[in-house]
């Protein structure tokens, strides 16, 4: 391999909310983090000589993207996704979370029902209710660790007063790439009650099979779809706030980009642009060999969990970064085994639970770190587990 993904990188002190909040969230300062979902891994030198080249211009004015953005994030959605979209369907935003929290605004009211499938990535419940919104579940169904869509329940909760489906995919925390066909059949549903579909892609790129972007389906789907992503999961660039929205319905994206320069949404950080032509235009070699490196960390996840008899589960993920583990057969009570975590294991780990009530149980963990950190983390579960 070219890149050195063993390398540790020590981020203390660095303002770097993965390890200069654990005392803040968790309570203990010396914790080893495995729970923010940013990698532990330096970002592509070709996009760091990229933000050094622009930071040595000295001059930092409002930004504005160009021709060239528009063609290079054309282009990566056609080679990475075989998705032909147009320039003009992209817009750009500073944040995949904020965007959502927009298109939560503009395209329901006060009191409007909206559906999401947990457990899921916890922001997406407060931008419902923060707006006034009720959020109503659809639960994803487990079957011997395997996740899948419950359509039957979806149908019965849907109401006149159900506006937007939320789609988590790749799915956060449960690692799943849904198929062509469990889209389809979704969006299916959607389509005949006439609600809005709002899917969240921003874990595209990392990716273990084949992955389709909803709005690729069907011409039909993609008028009724509001895609949003980012590079900052793929390339490790979350902090410089740029991200962007796909729709083919001109209607959609324009009531949608009101509501998000209303909110100020819509100015991107100047370096957020340079890191993203950067990573669209020379970074691609860098994905790979991270997809090689972070898949050879899942497996080795499971070796070693199996190898000394932990009753800690997980189901290898289709997609990302985070396993999904399953403590149900160590401790029974969930709130001990988040207290032995923490004060014996010395582990930050997301609680499942925070990503909806049937995370009770799981914990999620991210393996985006070196391998010899990774086997730190995992001695210290099977120690305790």
């Amino acid at each position: 391999m070219i890149y050195n993904f063993d390398e540790i990188i020590d981020r203390k002190d660095t303002s770097c909310v993965k390890y200069d909040a654990l005392e803040k969230y968790f309570g203990y300062k010396d914790l080893q983090p495995l729970w923010v979902a940013d990698m532990d891994f330096k970002t592509p030198d070709v996009i760091i000589k990229a933000l050094k080249e622009k930071a040595d211009k000295g001059l930092f004015g409002y930004p504005i993207s160009t021709q060239k953005t528009d063609t290079l994030v054309k282009e990566w959605m056609k080679k990475r996704h075989n998705w032909k979209i147009e320039e003009s369907w992209i817009s750009y935003v500073n944040g995949v979370v904020p965007a959502y929290s927009a298109a939560v605004e503009a395209f329901s009211e006060e009191g409007d029902e909206i559906i999401v499938q947990t457990p899921v990535y916890f922001p997406l419940f407060n931008h419902i209710k923060s707006n006034n919104r009720k959020m109503i579940t659809n639960p994803l169904i487990e079957d011997n660790g395997y996740y899948k869509m419950d359509l039957e329940d979806l149908k019965a909760k849907i109401t006149p007063k159900t506006k937007i489906f939320v789609l988590c995919s790749p799915h956060n925390p449960v690692g799943r790439v849904w198929s062509k066909e469990e889209l389809e059949e979704l969006a299916k549903i959607c389509l005949e009650h006439n609600i809005l579909m709002i899917s969240d892609e921003i874990h595209a790129d990392i990716v273990f099979k084949k992955f389709t972007p909803l709005a690729s389906i069907s011409e039909e789907i993609a008028d009724h779809t509001l895609t949003l992503n980012s590079p900052g999961k793929t390339f490790n660039t979350a902090g410089l706030n740029c991200a962007y929205a796909i729709c083919k319905n001109k209607s959609i994206m324009k009531k949608f980009m009101v509501e998000a320069q209303r909110r100020g949404i819509t100015s991107i950080n100047v370096f957020g642009y340079v890191a993203l032509e950067a990573a669209y235009e020379f970074a691609e070699p860098w994905l790979e060999e991270l997809l090689v490196y972070l898949k050879n960390n899942i497996s080795y996840t499971k070796d070693y969990l199996t190898k000394h008899n932990s009753k800690v589960t997980f189901l290898e993920p289709q997609a990302t970064y985070l396993l999904w583990l399953n403590f149900k057969n160590t401790i029974s009570e969930y709130n001990k085994v988040k207290q032995k975590l923490l004060e014996e294991a010395q582990i930050a780990l997301n609680e499942g639970t925070s990503f909806g009530i049937e995370g009770k149980g799981y914990f999620r963990l991210n393996c985006a770190l070196s391998k010899n950190k990774l086997e730190e983390a995992l001695s210290k579960i099977v120690t305790h587990f």
